[in-house]
């Protein structure tokens, strides 16, 4: 067991990152350990970025502990870049953290800056950029090891030196990649972060000049930035099927809270009472902590929503009433916890439809329209999987005239069938699906089954199998 991270106490007594537990513990027996938890850093990271979000949308994750922030026409709103980084360095100092930060044009110069720059003899935040650049460590370009010692063993021990060299030599030499990381870091070549959230298709917003304390004040204020929004819907005759708010903390964690509809929306009242049922049914409730003092509003998903018009023989109400029923239960119960059935266009029974989140909307197809007079021709209740019945019947390919199922023998007094459904092609040529010949049946105390043979007689397996697939109401 070898350190992964240590504290900067630890620093300065000497332990550094790979020296071994033992080794360690032999220099400091009182010394304090904790399992690294990838997830848990993961999970950590995740929301430090959540909190980054107002400073700017466009937030990168550099795992497995860093971060990249495209800061471009929003450092004025926090008196210039240095006012930006100085009030993210606050924040984070009250969570406990000690973290290195770093200003450059592009993000992998920036990126190694803030790795790196205590390594230069120029120290971070002074003198030129480009001069601080030049003196990184060849460490910077995060190389493979080889790599790194071949070019410490040519005497290139900085980015400066190797930066004075032509590309067309360093590739050849120490490969494409070497190149590449010198361009990115000291050659000015910029390539765009991919922010880690897309850009939402409305977004409001309110600061506070003095945090608020308390959830309910929260919650108006998320309820005038939504009338705002709704406004502005309006003019665009468009509404929404997806709303976040986030709440954040003045100490730089965020909460949010998300709701979902079926159909489009911008009334203020459903909006907010969807927002309620949310908070309500959070397992972990909302701590405001010290205060919040930012309040945002997004619509991630923006759908054309025209004035109703109700039609003569009405049914519209009806179904915008069974939507928000949907929708509050989704946001109470959780999305995937209220679900609806569409058909699929499969021959086989159990595949014939699939179940998806009722406030999920989209095209659901039609189902099969049933002769009228006729018996249906699928259970309402299918058994997943079949369950296993014994038979007897009057010839082995003929139509069951007994059963005995969960030890209860039934006596067939009708039978209607077979329909054989044939395997699936795939599963046919290795033997592992056979065909079903599926028979309606009832019994004397009047109930209905449907039952199918497994595999046909003398072709396709010697003494086929018999199961229950469903029952009829």
């Amino acid at each position: 067991m070898r350190l992964a991270a240590v504290s900067p106490p630890a620093l300065v007594l000497g332990l550094t990152p790979g020296l071994s537990l033992a080794d360690a513990r032999a220099r400091i027996p009182d010394l304090a350990v904790a399992g690294v938890d990838p997830t848990a850093d993961s999970a950590w990271l995740e929301r430090i970025a959540d909190g980054c979000d107002r400073y700017t949308p466009m937030v990168a994750l550099d795992p497995p502990e860093g971060l990249i922030l495209d800061i471009s026409g929003c450092a004025h709103l926090f008196g210039g870049e240095e006012g930006l980084r100085d009030d993210l360095a606050a924040r984070l100092a009250r969570l406990g953290m000690a973290a290195s930060s770093a200003l450059a044009d592009t993000p992998d110069a920036a990126r190694a800056l803030a790795r790196y720059a205590h390594s230069s003899p120029s120290p971070l935040g002074e003198g030129d950029v480009t001069s601080t650049l030049k003196n990184l460590p060849i460490e910077s370009l995060e190389l493979d090891a080889e790599d790194g010692v071949a070019l410490r063993r040519a005497g290139l021990k900085r980015i400066g030196d190797l930066a004075a060299r032509p590309s067309q030599l360093i590739s050849a030499r120490f490969g494409e990649a070497a190149a590449d990381r010198l361009g990115r870091i000291a050659g000015g070549r910029d390539i765009r972060i991919a922010a880690r959230r897309p850009e939402a298709a409305l977004v409001l917003e309110r600061r506070f000049a003095e945090p608020i304390g308390r959830t309910e004040a929260a919650l108006a204020a998320i309820g005038e930035l939504a009338r705002q929004a709704a406004h502005r819907m309006a003019e665009a005759h468009r509404g929404g099927r997806r709303f976040e708010a986030r709440l954040f903390r003045t100490d730089g964690l965020v909460r949010a809270l998300r709701i979902e509809t079926g159909l489009p929306v911008r009334d203020v009242p459903l909006i907010m009472r969807l927002f309620t049922e949310r908070l309500e049914a959070l397992a972990d409730p909302v701590d405001p902590g010290f205060g919040f003092d930012l309040v945002r509003l997004s619509v991630p998903m923006f759908e054309p929503l025209a004035p109703l018009q109700l039609p003569l023989e009405g049914g519209a109400l009806a179904e915008g009433e069974l939507a928000q029923l949907l929708d509050r239960l989704s946001t109470r119960l959780g999305r995937d916890r209220v679900r609806r059935l569409a058909p699929r266009d499969s021959h086989i029974p159990e595949q014939a439809m699939f179940a998806f989140p009722a406030i999920e909307a989209g095209a659901t197809g039609s189902w099969p329209v049933q002769e009228p007079g006729e018996p249906p021709l699928r259970p309402t209740h299918l058994f997943d999987p079949p369950q296993s019945i014994d038979v007897m019947a009057g010839v082995p390919d003929g139509p069951p005239q007994r059963f005995r199922w969960r030890r209860h023998l039934h006596e067939v007094v009708l039978a209607e069938g077979p329909e054989r459904i044939g395997a699936l092609w795939w599963r046919r040529a290795d033997n592992r699906g056979f065909s079903r010949d599926y028979y309606r049946v009832e019994d004397r105390e009047g109930r209905r089954f449907w039952l199918f043979r497994h595999g046909l007689y003398g072709r396709e397996a010697e003494r086929p199998a018999w199961y229950i697939h469903g029952l009829f109401a």
